[in-house]
């Protein structure tokens, strides 16, 4: 039996974990998404005087704002996805997020799951809450991204 197919008679992980690995990298996105808008009003407010303009951080886009965050959050996700199929929140609480055939995700699949999540959030946390009643376990940004959450077992103490 392969990895792939191992990953696939795995349970879905409960709401609650879910939710407790989100917390968990809430966490270390912050920071992330800090970093990253301070840049971007640096890199605004240096264009800005270079041009011979006055800079007043204020008038920053909103839409560039929200583009920068964006982009901080779904590389975020993208890079630990990617690689090994979990962020950190993810492996404190023992889940991994697979492909429907197994294989780990590519960056389509971690952007459509990544809008997705904001979906199901969007709409009062209704596509998060599927998973209560889906038979397979799956949220809708699960069931967009091609992808499902494995809970994977406990290691066995040496």
């Amino acid at each position: 039996m392969t990895q792939h197919s191992d990953d696939l008679s795995l349970p879905s992980p409960s709401l609650l974990r879910r939710l407790m690995a989100m917390l968990y990298d809430t966490f270390l996105v912050l920071p992330l998404i800090m970093l990253s808008a301070a840049l971007t009003l640096g890199a605004y407010v240096y264009v800005m005087e270079l041009g011979g303009m006055e800079a007043d951080p204020d008038e920053l886009p909103t839409l560039l704002r929200q583009c920068v965050i964006m982009l901080t959050v779904i590389t975020f996700f993208a890079i630990f996805w990617m690689k090994s199929g979990q962020t950190l929140g993810m492996q404190a609480w023992r889940f991994k997020v697979v492909a429907n055939d197994g294989s780990k995700l590519g960056i389509y699949h971690c952007v459509v799951r990544c809008l997705g999540a904001l979906l199901s959030t969007a709409c009062l946390g209704l596509g998060y809450l599927w998973c209560l009643w889906d038979s397979n376990g799956k949220t809708w940004h699960d069931y967009l991204s091609q992808s499902r959450l494995v809970l994977l077992p406990k290691r066995e103490k040496s």
